[in-house]
């Protein structure tokens, strides 16, 4: 890596300040007792004794330990006997093992919700769109008396519609799981919506599904609606509260840029790892993101996404640190269901992330360092804090949702040229 050293090890890079981003900040201020109110104003009827599973994804959602604590104890409270499906398609490498690790990653095992888990990767066929994909359901959760689910509705990374990451997904590709994931998937995002809310319409009308449990968050990664949605009506309801959602997105409010950092990349922050919403980068062209930035560098993966990279491929550069923790199983998998190959591949790998850094920044076309617009978040879900480059300060103080919080300071790299990432 000589060579690369002396490319790119002597470009100057601009001091960066801290900054907070302002968004709306409406949240519920007792989750719990929130999510109770929904089940004493809205929970059928339960038999005693009847067996629910309960469908757990792979998200990282606001608060998920405690909804998944809470509706356990509520069915329980109405006399159920309750397990977890993990319902996820085919993250955690597409098998039963897998997925049982990851929730555990997300915090939800036996322990913490207070009920099993079941997994496994049989499905139930249940019928066919009339294109002919097959509608495939958790042959667990088929077996059961009831079943409800948990799901965040947002927007989705890989396509736009009023329908797109929420409860018709669970239902369709998260408790479809591998085989079902990858039937919603075959004929790709353009065609992704009517296909996820035509499975999901089936399996609401042929089978045991009782409610399901939405959640929205604002833009600080704080539950603002939470609601437990019948099958009559679920639909349409969740066309409401992607709207909703969609007003309240995190972003990042400069743009164009010259220069994203992502410190860390994952899937409890998003499907693609990093959300194209807020990259600018997307992996198919049937969503329309609005930021602009010549080049995109991510750092690290997180260690709850347990190796799946999945979208690192969307970046330019990223580090040899970051790629020594990817599991390419997991990862493909991912990739061979979604059937959108970019994201699997692996970008330019530098030896650390002030060489990732420097050669973004050469690399960019920009104008001179002092006069970059650069950019770092910690990961895409959380946007609040982030760094900006000098040459934006004074923008960010004549911008109502910006808060430039100290001066701007050289990059802190340590010996072996590692930034501090929490």
């Amino acid at each position: 890596m000589d060579v690369i050293e002396n490319l790119v090890g002597r470009v100057a890079l601009p001091k960066m300040a801290p900054a907070r981003q302002i968004f709306a900040a409406e949240a519920l201020a007792d989750v719990e007792a929130a999510l109770r109110d929904e089940f004493l104003q809205k929970c059928p009827p339960i038999e005693k004794g009847a067996t629910i599973a309960l469908g757990v994804g792979s998200r990282g959602l606001a608060d998920l330990p405690l909804l998944v604590r809470t509706t356990v104890d509520e069915l329980k409270n109405r006399g159920a006997n309750v397990f977890i499906v993990p319902s996820m398609g085919s993250h955690g490498g597409a098998t039963a093992e897998g997925q049982e690790k990851l929730l555990a990653g997300l915090g939800i095992t036996e322990d913490t919700v207070g009920a099993p888990i079941r997994s496994s990767m049989e499905v139930v066929t249940l019928g066919h769109l009339p294109n002919g994909l097959p509608i495939c359901m958790d042959k667990c959760a088929m077996e059961a008396d009831g079943i409800a689910f948990i799901g965040r509705v947002k927007p989705h990374t890989s396509f736009s519609g009023e329908i797109e990451s929420g409860l018709a997904k669970m239902i369709t590709i998260g408790l479809g799981k591998q085989i079902g994931a990858d039937s919603a998937h075959a004929m790709g995002f353009g065609v992704m919506e009517a296909n996820v809310v035509d499975m999901a319409r089936y399996k609401l009308a042929n089978t045991k599904i009782l409610f399901g449990i939405a959640s929205v968050e604002n833009a600080y990664d704080r539950i603002s609606i939470v609601e437990l949605v019948h099958p009559e009506g679920m639909i349409e309801r969740e066309k409401e509260l992607l709207r909703i959602a969609r007003a309240n997105m995190p972003r990042i409010q400069f743009n164009p840029i010259d220069v994203l950092i992502v410190d860390k990349m994952g899937k409890e922050f998003s499907g693609t790892g990093m959300d194209p919403n807020v990259t600018g980068r997307a992996g198919t062209p049937y969503i329309k993101p609005e930021l602009q930035a010549g080049r995109l560098v991510i750092l690290d993966l997180s260690l709850k996404s347990g190796g799946n990279a999945t979208g690192l491929g969307l970046a330019d550069i990223t580090t040899r640190r970051l790629v020594e923790k990817i599991d390419y199983a997991a990862t493909y998998a991912n990739h061979i269901t979604s059937t959108v190959m970019s994201g699997a591949k692996v970008p330019m790998t530098l030896p650390n992330d002030e060489l990732a850094i420097k050669c973004a920044v050469k690399t960019c076309n920009g104008p001179e360092p002092a006069r970059l617009r650069i950019v770092r978040v910690p990961n895409t879900l959380h946007v609040e804090h982030i760094f900006i480059s000098e040459a934006l300060v004074e923008e960010a103080k004549d911008h109502p949702g910006v808060e430039v919080l100290g001066p701007a300071e050289p990059f802190a790299f340590d010996n072996e040229g590692a930034l501090a990432i929490a």
